[in-house]
Parts: structure tokens; sequence; C-alpha cells
């Protein structure tokens, strides 16, 4: 079975910051300044810890960014040159990773680790009559038969077996940096260990090993469950809320990157201006950002989505595919935030800009008739990028929210595309039914505390690490 490969324009975007990202790592590696900055990142428990998880996230948000439509089988009697079709559903290859918590699908909800579904139905009974019971699920469980006494001893053995997987991982990963680190330091393994245990390493090592080895028990446990088990039940239609929720991570990471893609080169381009040409340019930025922050940012982002998503409903013939229209939508919202965003970090340069003009160095170059693009691009931008690094780092848990709050209230991503905001929305109806369905809204709400505070912490620490003021 082929498969014709799908590059959504997300997808372009999103591997284009990779690729920026691996080019940011080369040139940090050549500038001692940046390495060292860098170190004092890495030296940080919290930084390491927070580092671990990112991209743990990212690795799924990359995952899940290698779309592709799987080719339908031929039909019959159709020459043997006809030309291949292939289906206009749109997957990636996390949907094929978790092909079984896509596919097995409930009939509606289920609490987590249950075999039966969460509300009582009637049915007819096989000798007349009937009854009020809690129906069996079609997937949760069917590997235990009719007999469900056996749940309990079948999950603590999948949990210990889980567990042992885990560690083993774990002593193998940690084995290997203690390898790399003695071979590195020049001394025995022995002493390596002890480095690595008393926290006495450059980078925190043992802080990251202690994240990943959370990170591989969570990963592990849900590999071992999730195939015999809805780990974190299924919802109204009966779709498993932890693919769900996996799911999410790539709408979260599309929205907290992409859109500073957008806002920065209008933060950094017009706050350089205003900062260093000062007079009627100066006035004239002042007076769009103030515009702009006189505006109510959610009715502003409201109006915009709403034009988008017309000229979307007016142009079906611009998209072969539902993937490519919620596409669309997910890249419209990216442009709509980094549009309206973009002010806060080009007043931040605008000050800095202020001071650094009136410094010697500027002044000397300047006075041998450098040209005032070049004093801004040798003199002006390296010594404004720490806070722009600074801005963007700890803008990112902010989008993130924003999506969740925008897709909360209707005016956020497409219907059909997965979020963090679209899982909140739909158990806002869910937690006043009776019996109360929570499961929906504590996965969303887990997943992304994980990946807020994991950002928040790990831009406290680039601050720290980059900022002047507190080296």
């Amino acid at each position: 079975m082929g498969f014709l490969p799908v590059l959504l324009w997300t997808d372009a975007l999103f591997f284009l910051l990779l690729g920026m990202g691996v080019f940011t790592i080369v040139h940090v590696r050549r500038e001692a300044p940046l390495r060292a900055a860098w170190r004092r990142v890495g030296s940080r428990p919290s930084g390491m810890a927070a580092a671990v998880i990112l991209l743990a996230f990212l690795a799924i948000g990359l995952v899940d960014s290698l779309h592709f439509r799987q080719q339908l089988p031929a039909t019959e009697g159709a020459p043997a040159n006809a030309p291949v079709a292939y289906s206009s559903e749109v997957l990636s290859a996390l949907d094929v990773l978790l092909a079984p918590l896509r596919t097995r699908v409930e009939k509606t909800y289920s609490a987590p680790f249950a075999t039966e579904l969460y509300a009582r139905e009637t049915v007819e009974l096989p000798g007349g009559g009937q009854a009020r019971i809690y129906p069996r699920l079609t997937w949760g469980g069917a590997h235990l038969g009719e007999d469900m006494s056996k749940r309990d001893a079948d999950l603590a053995k999948r949990l210990a077996t889980g567990v042992a997987g885990a560690l083993e991982l774990w002593i193998t990963v940690a084995a290997i940096l203690v390898v790399i680190l003695a071979r590195r330091r020049g001394n025995g393994m022995r002493q390596a260990v002890r480095a690595v245990w008393r926290g006495e390493t450059v980078l925190a090592w043992r802080s990251a090993l202690v994240t990943l080895g959370c990170v591989l028990l969570v990963s592990i446990l849900a590999i071992k469950l999730a195939p015999y088990y809805h780990v974190f039940g299924t919802d109204k239609v009966g779709q498993d809320v932890l693919y769900l929720s996996l799911k999410s991570v790539r709408t979260a990471l599309i929205i907290g990157t992409l859109t500073t893609l957008v806002m920065l080169p209008f933060a950094v381009a017009l706050g350089i201006m205003a900062g260093y040409l000062g007079g009627w340019v100066d006035d004239v930025i002042q007076y769009v950002y103030t515009v702009l922050n006189a505006i109510p940012g959610v009715l502003l982002i409201a109006a915009a989505v709403l034009m988008m998503q017309v000229v979307i409903d007016t142009h079906p013939q611009w998209f072969s595919t539902a993937a490519e229209r919620a596409d669309a939508r997910l890249l419209a919202l990216c442009l709509i935030l980094g549009i309206t965003s973009w002010t806060g970090l080009c007043r931040l340069l605008r000050g800095e800009t202020l001071k650094l003009r009136e410094l010697e160095y500027v002044q000397a170059a300047r006075a041998f008739g450098v040209g005032t693009p070049a004093i801004l691009r040798r003199h002006v931008l390296p010594n404004v990028m720490h806070i722009v690094l600074i801005a963007l780092v700890m803008d990112f848990s902010g989008l993130v929210l924003a999506e969740a709050v925008l897709s909360y209230v209707g005016i956020g991503v497409d219907p059909t595309t997965i979020s963090f905001g679209t899982m909140i929305n739909m158990a806002r109806a869910e937690l006043a039914r009776e019996p109360m369905v929570w499961w929906s809204l504590m996965a969303a709400f887990a997943f992304m505390f994980v990946l807020v505070l994991s950002a928040n912490l790990f831009a406290d620490v680039v601050r720290d690490a980059f900022d002047p003021r507190r080296s």
C-alpha cells in the first residue's frame, strides 16, 4: 500500500523553524560568549529538567507533522494502467503509531481503565424483558473476555512490566552518558558516576536523568496499557482521550512557535528603527503600536479570525482536503496572533536601542561614516538579541494559553482540529451532566500544565543566563 506525502503550510514553517534552530546551535558552538551563556542555562537543574520535557513534546509535534495520504485499493475490473487514487483523509506518522487508539472507537463515554460504558443503557434480555445495565466496551479490556475479575491483576502485571522496561531503558541511557562523561573528563567510570550522582558536572545531568526517568516511565506505561485499555477514558463520541491529548501537542507547538516567526520581523525591525532613527519615524511607530494596544485584543483577534473564515468558506476550491482547510485557519490564527502581539517586544527594543545609540562605539562608527544599515546590523542588533531571545521564550507559554482560551470561546482553531482548547470546550458540557465526565478536562489540563510549566521554567533560566544585569 503506497502513500502520497502531504506538506501543509504549518508543516513547512515548522520545519523551517527547526532548521533555524539547528543553524542557531551551530552558530552557538562557534561563539564563546554564547556557549558560556547556554552553559549557564544547562548548569541549572530546572533548566535541564524543563529542556528534557520540552524536547519530548517537540518529538511528538515533529512526528505529528509528517503528513501523508494513503493509497486506495484498486477497484475490480480497473485496467492495469489506471491512475492511482489516494484517500482524502490526511494522516500523520503519529496517527500510524497510535493506530490502536485512533481506530478503536467506543460508543460513548467510558472512564479511565474502564471495561464498561459510563452510563446505563436499556437492553433487551435473552428471555424477554428489559434491564438497565452498563454495557460492555467493544475495545477496552476486550482481551479479558467476559471475566472482569482479572482486570486488576492484569493492570498490576502490565504496570510492573512497564516500570521494569522504563528502568531498563533509563539505566541504558544513564550508562551511555556516564561513559561519554568519563572519556571527556579523562577519569574512570567510578569518578564519572560519583560526579553525576553528586551533581558536580558542568551541566546538570543529574536533573536531566531524573526528569528523563519520569518521562520514560510515563511513556512506557502508556505503551504497555494503551493498546488494551483507555488510559484517559473516552469522550462523547467514543474517541480515546489519550489520543486526543497527544494530537493536541502539535497544535500548541505550532501556535507557540509560528506566531513568534510572524511577530519577530515586525518587532525587531520597527523597534530598532524607532530607537535609532528617532524623529518622525519614532513618532509613527509609537503611534501604530499605541493604537494597536488601545484595541481590545480579543475583539481584534475575533474580527480578524471571522474575516479569514469568510474568505476560507467562499473559496473551497483552494483546498483539496479538509486537513488543508483546517490548516489554513490554523495558519491564519498564527498570523493574526503574531500581528497583534509584536507591540510589547517592539517597545522593549526601542528603549534598549535608545540607550545603545549613545554608547561610544556606536558614536565612533557614525563619526567614521559607517552607514546606518551597517551600524544597525553590526552594533545594535547583536546587542539586543538577548532581549529578543528572552521575550520569545517567555511568550511561548502565553501563546499556548491564548489558543486554549480562543478555541474555548469559538474563535480559535477549526473545530475539526484537535487542540487543548477544543478539548476544554467539549468538556464544558460534560462537567454539567450527571454523572460528571471529568477526565477529558483533566487530561487537557495535565498536558497543557506540564507544557506551560516547562516553558516558563526554561524561560526563567534563559532570562537569568542572558540578561546582562543578572550575569
